[in-house]
């Protein structure tokens, strides 16, 4: 099923000039963030002319429907099922009429007068590829809000069969976090794809979201061809509102196989040998049963100990183990 595609309707036969910026959204069951998003962009001055284009993945929770009727001036795209992140995000920019794009979470607050410091930005800055924000969770603490390119041997840190030889922990913290420096102004490899700002010129030129990409890594995959036009800016100054992992938490069957995948095809796209690759979904496939053990002790241990809260986050983990045991090793090794 083709999906649909609402706006306002118009009588004034002469169309309006195009914004500054437009601003896409891909969207999945998340319809009460999606809402305080959608308020925080329209409810403050902004600074500069924008649209908001809003790809709906399917929702069954009434995101669209809340969008049609509180938010009529929104492009907005029905998709009849999850197309995944990557794919509606591709959506939402060829939807899209503004010089600029800024692809933005759902689960976000964007405070006043961001759209203008991102637009003066980037028209003082031709030569840079993309600019990140700095993110800050709903709790007040700084999130990584960029990092290093990933690396095989960094991600092997994570396999708990080899977490406790130490041998790749350095490796994996220089990637995660050691250059993180939330105070900066400073070209980055990576930025988190929770808010990214770039020219539509830039997104075209190098070849927009990958759509092999089910949801994860895609941001990883983005920054990484971004790079090749131009050097991907942090911006310290300019910070957004972050909660973090919302629609991935509350479809954990469907993320946490699909960001295992896509580390595989980053990898593939990055150029690691056939051997290094096979190696890799070796241990990772051998490791899920062990860590799916590990997370069932530690939820009973949690509960034990009076940390609901902490055991259901340990269940979640099992959950989404699970799901990739199950359903997506096939998959896995032909990534």
């Amino acid at each position: 099923m083709a999906q649909v595609l609402t706006a306002p309707l118009r009588t004034d036969p002469t169309p309006p000039a195009p914004p500054d910026v437009s601003v896409c959204i891909a969207n999945w069951n998340c319809a009460e963030l999606l809402r305080r998003c959608l308020q925080s962009l329209f409810d403050q001055q902004q600074g500069a002319s924008f649209e908001v284009v809003v790809a709906d993945n399917g929702s069954s929770d009434g995101a669209p429907d809340m969008v049609a009727a509180e938010f009529p001036q929104v492009v907005l795209i029905r998709n009849a099922d999850n197309r995944g992140f990557a794919r509606a995000s591709n959506q939402a920019a060829a939807a899209a009429r503004g010089r600029f794009l800024f692809f933005l979470n759902n689960d976000t607050l964007v405070p006043p007068d961001t759209l203008r410091q991102f637009l003066a930005l980037a028209e003082a800055n031709p030569t840079v590829g993309m600019f990140g924000p700095r993110l800050r969770g709903a709790d007040g603490t700084f999130q990584i809000s960029y990092r290093r390119r990933p690396t095989i041997g960094a991600l092997l840190h994570r396999v708990s069969l080899l977490r406790w030889t130490r041998l790749f922990r350095a490796t994996y913290l220089e990637y995660r976090r050691a250059t993180f420096d939330p105070t900066q102004v400073r070209s980055v490899e990576v930025l988190m794809g929770a808010a990214v700002f770039l020219s539509r010129e830039v997104f075209e030129g190098c070849g927009r979201w990958d759509e092999g990409y089910g949801f994860g890594v895609e941001d990883i995959d983005l920054s990484t061809q971004v790079n090749m036009h131009g050097p991907l800016m942090f911006v310290s100054y300019v910070e957004i509102v972050h909660y973090g992992r919302m629609s991935g938490r509350s479809n954990i069957q469907f993320a946490a196989p699909n960001v295992a995948i896509g580390y595989v095809h980053y990898f593939r796209k990055a150029g690691a040998g056939r051997l290094a690759l096979g190696a890799y979904k070796a241990l990772v496939t051998l490791d899920a049963p062990v860590q799916l053990g590990l997370k069932l002790v530690e939820a009973g241990c949690r509960y034990a100990t009076g940390r609901p809260h902490k055991a259901k986050k340990s269940l979640l983990a099992v959950r989404g183990l699970w799901a990739f045991m199950r359903h997506e090793l096939v998959r896995f090794w032909k990534a």
